[in-house]
């Protein structure tokens, strides 16, 4: 019955992953993996014989009410941090179980005479020992990578990649370290210190691998992260002899990668290269895109935009971290309302790296139930750009900039990008011409068919409602 029980949870696992691939499923998704999560519990619970219910419940209350309280007042445009906090707590779980596990059966070999061969005669052989090394090397690195992640996104540490002289060498030598005394947990687990020691070694690892990598790399880094907590679970899957606990963790960590490859593949880079190659910084010189917007720039007003929508037939909308920032969404969804009524064609072009993850700005659009069939992915919206009479894009920037198109000589060259500078008239709606993550000026602001109009991105677009309203 136990092992149908964990049939079960994996199968609703599955198809709560299956779920969360299409906005149209994701909600069903999520409560089905959530069943899957509640059967596993339950199914643990009964057969270990827990008659101590009152620590669950006690734990069961203090986490849903810290959860409820993220989840309620957490900013979407905060959500791709606190992700990465969730994997960091997945993380030092894992670290916790497994070195409680350890001294479970240190304990029961202590009775036993002790020594190593005490201690695998109690259950502790080779497959719970590596497992255990391993849960505690990724499990610490995972935390302590995320916390770094949450403090670069929240601006709580610096968005600049942190670089030193021979930093890959410390990084090795930091790794090797680890390596070592996950061997010699191995090989003396009667020595638990070793086990804290890795930990604690790990946990440095986990810092000097994320401090050298950019703050517009970092939704990348938590999707590597998250498969990290995965792994690091799977491993302490191993540890309890627990099935469930493998699949689950199995299917994060597979899932992790998976999510890392598109945006990777959505930024035109390599893992390696964004975890080595400390891009992506915010940088802070001013004056950098003079020669490009001086004398170029043609500012507009809501009433003028508003003119020039009446006299379309064809609309995009091109949202971006700004939008979600200055939580424009509803306002953006009463313009789309407005131009459908004036029988004016209205679509959303998506960049998958739009919002600092993908699918944010499918989320924030969703919750205003504007049709999931506007929302375009890139490689459908480019093909109707040279037919689009106006494209509005609304806080996007790097995922518009012209200089992707470029080989080589800036932070995003080779990165696709929606071709807004075809469409017959671009409207760009920002606070000013500062750049966006990669921290380079953007052509596009100064092209023959750009107009820019400034200020926040909620409040333009209300003015925007208004004039069209009236025009």
């Amino acid at each position: 019955m136990v092992e149908l029980g964990y049939l079960l949870a994996a199968v609703l696992f599955i198809g709560g992953l299956k779920g969360l691939t299409h906005p149209r499923s994701a909600v069903r998704g999520n409560i089905t993996g959530s069943l899957g999560m509640l059967v596993a519990v339950v199914v643990v619970l009964l057969s270990q014989e827990i008659l101590n219910l009152t620590l669950i419940v006690v734990g069961i209350a203090l986490g849903s009410v810290v959860g409820a309280v993220l989840a309620l007042t957490i900013k979407m445009t905060a959500m791709p941090q606190l992700v990465g906090l969730y994997n960091g707590f997945g993380g030092i779980a894992s670290v916790l179980v497994a070195g409680a596990v350890l001294y479970q059966v240190l304990g029961i070999g202590a009775g036993s005479g002790g020594g190593t061969g005490a201690v695998a005669s109690a259950g502790a052989g080779l497959q719970m020992l590596v497992a255990t090394s391993a849960s505690g090397l990724i499990g610490a690195v995972t935390f302590f990578g995320s916390l770094i992640a949450f403090g670069k996104l929240q601006g709580i540490v610096t968005e600049k990649p942190v670089r030193y002289p021979g930093e890959q060498v410390v990084k090795v030598l930091v790794a090797a370290a680890a390596l070592v005394l996950a061997a010699m947990v191995v090989r003396t687990p009667e020595q638990i210190e070793y086990y804290w020691a890795l930990a604690g070694i790990a946990s440095l690892l986990g810092i000097l691998l994320v401090m050298p990598i950019g703050g517009a790399d970092m939704p990348i880094v938590i999707a590597l992260l998250n498969s990290y907590s995965g792994l690091a679970a799977a491993a302490t899957g191993f540890v309890l002899n627990n099935t469930v606990l493998i699949i689950a963790g199995s299917l994060v960590g597979a899932s992790g990668i998976i999510l890392t490859n598109i945006m990777c593949k959505a930024m035109n880079r390599s893992l390696a290269n964004v975890l080595f190659g400390g891009v992506g910084a915010v940088q802070e010189s001013a004056g950098t895109g003079d020669d490009i917007y001086e004398g170029r720039v043609k500012s507009t007003s809501a009433e003028e935009v508003a003119m020039i929508l009446k006299s379309a037939r064809s609309v995009v909308i091109v949202p971006g971290y700004g939008m979600a920032v200055a939580r424009a969404q509803t306002p953006v969804r009463i313009l789309t309302e407005a131009l459908e009524g004036d029988d004016i064609s209205v679509n959303f072009g998506i960049h998958p790296v739009a919002g600092r993850m993908p699918g944010h700005m499918n989320v924030l659009l969703a919750e205003e139930n504007i049709s999931y069939d506007k929302l375009k992915e890139m490689d459908q919206i480019n093909p109707e750009f040279p037919n689009t009479d106006v494209a509005i894009v609304l806080g996007a920037n790097d995922v518009v900039n012209p200089l992707a198109r470029e080989s080589s000589g800036s932070p995003i060259s080779g990165m696709p990008i929606l071709d807004v500078d075809k469409a017959r008239t671009v409207v760009i709606i920002k606070r000013s011409l500062s750049p966006g993550f990669a921290g380079i000026p953007n052509p596009l602001f100064a092209a023959d068919n750009t107009l820019m109009l400034f200020g926040d991105g909620k409040k333009v677009m209300e003015d925007l409602v208004g004039a069209y309203r009236e025009a």
